[in-house]
């Protein structure tokens, strides 16, 4: 008997068919009346056939004992459903799996009597979420590829495309240019693009344990758009690039700047003021002891104190050639001597004397 809209059920001679699909719960009938013999020689074996030469168990009662952890890959999801020494003796598998499959015997022994059942379970997968993406460009009377495909799931899978109305969920044609590639269905080709085919579009993979389905957006964009947006980014890569020379340039400024600062205290000033001469006057006793020389002999004297005066400033007034501030202590600190004359010669000579006050001495000529 099958309870389950979605299994299936063959009767062949002796041997029954079950279909399930992975995940759901599955009881393979096995019957017997030997129960009724001897308890304590009453055997039951479940033994799944991988293949003609390999062979498991996969739950046994012998002795008045269950063993059901004969197979680890099966180990906590297989039981007897009912009362087996009674007649029952049908295998319960939970949570089914893939490996599951295959052609189980069910092997009933009491007293030389034997009874079995043979039975095959299919297990077939839904087909995994499918994976949607778009290929192509999404411009106006260009070509866009929709793509669609499951990883895994029983064989075959069959796939469909619908569009659907974003409004109400509900499920609508494709446009009348999309072509559905035969030897590939899960590819459906949207031709000569327009703002119509905008819109959600679906696929739907399916085979006979159930379906999956993806959904995928397109967007149709106007060529000016695109015109627009690649106008857009050129701007923004030109202002940047403006920007940045902007800036480097203001730093450059700031570092020659800097450095200016930086070698102005190293240079001389060319516009310094130059220091002050200073005239020496001569000494009082000086002046008293040359009042009695004669005029020309006054007249050498002041010759030679203007000369000498002349190249007293004009080394004072060279700043670049004697530092100031030696020039000058060294001018305060020695006072020009007036040359002596011997005035015995000067009187043989005939040279006359003439008197000069000393104030003005060193700057008239008698």
């Amino acid at each position: 008997v099958c309870l389950s809209a979605s299994c299936s059920v063959w009767l062949s001679e002796a041997q029954t068919e079950f279909k399930r699909v992975a995940e759901e719960n599955v009881t393979l009938p096995c019957h017997h009346r030997l129960g009724l013999l001897e308890q304590g020689s009453l055997d039951i074996e479940w033994l799944l056939h991988i293949s003609e030469t390999v062979q498991k168990a996969v739950i046994t009662y012998s002795g008045g004992r269950v063993y059901d952890d004969l197979n680890e890959e099966q180990k906590g999801r297989v039981s007897f459903t009912s009362n087996f020494l009674a007649g029952d003796a049908s295998l319960q598998i939970i949570s089914l799996q893939s490996s599951d499959a295959g052609k189980y015997i069910c092997k009933v022994k009491n007293a030389g009597q034997y009874e079995w059942a043979r039975i095959t379970l299919k297990v077939v997968e839904k087909p995994s979420k499918p994976k949607c993406w778009l290929e192509g460009e999404l411009l106006e009377g260009k070509e866009l590829s929709l793509q669609c495909r499951s990883a895994s799931g029983t064989a075959p899978i069959s796939y469909r495309w619908q569009r659907i109305n974003e409004e109400d969920a509900r499920a609508e044609h494709l446009p009348p240019t999309s072509r559905v590639n035969i030897s590939n269905p899960g590819q459906v080709l949207l031709k000569n693009l327009t703002q119509m085919s905008t819109g959600l579009y679906q696929c739907i993979a399916t085979n006979e344990a159930g379906q999956e389905s993806c959904d995928v957006q397109v967007t149709v964009q106007h060529a000016q758009n695109i015109g627009m947006i690649a106008g857009a980014v050129c701007g923004v890569v030109v202002g940047l690039s403006l920007l940045f020379v902007v800036v480097k340039l203001t730093i450059r400024r700031k570092e020659k700047k800097r450095y200016e600062e930086e070698e102005a205290p190293n240079e001389i000033r060319e516009d310094a003021e130059a220091p002050k001469a200073h005239l020496v006057k001569p000494s009082s006793s000086s002046s008293g002891s040359r009042s009695s020389r004669s005029g020309s002999s006054s007249t050498r004297s002041t010759a030679n104190s203007a000369s000498r005066s002349q190249r007293t400033l004009s080394t004072e007034a060279t700043p670049h050639l004697t530092p100031p501030q030696y020039s000058q202590r060294e001018t305060e600190g020695k006072e020009i001597e007036p040359k002596k004359v011997d005035y015995t010669n000067l009187m043989k000579m005939g040279a006359t004397l003439v008197m000069v006050p000393a104030q003005s001495r060193a700057f008239q000529t008698v």
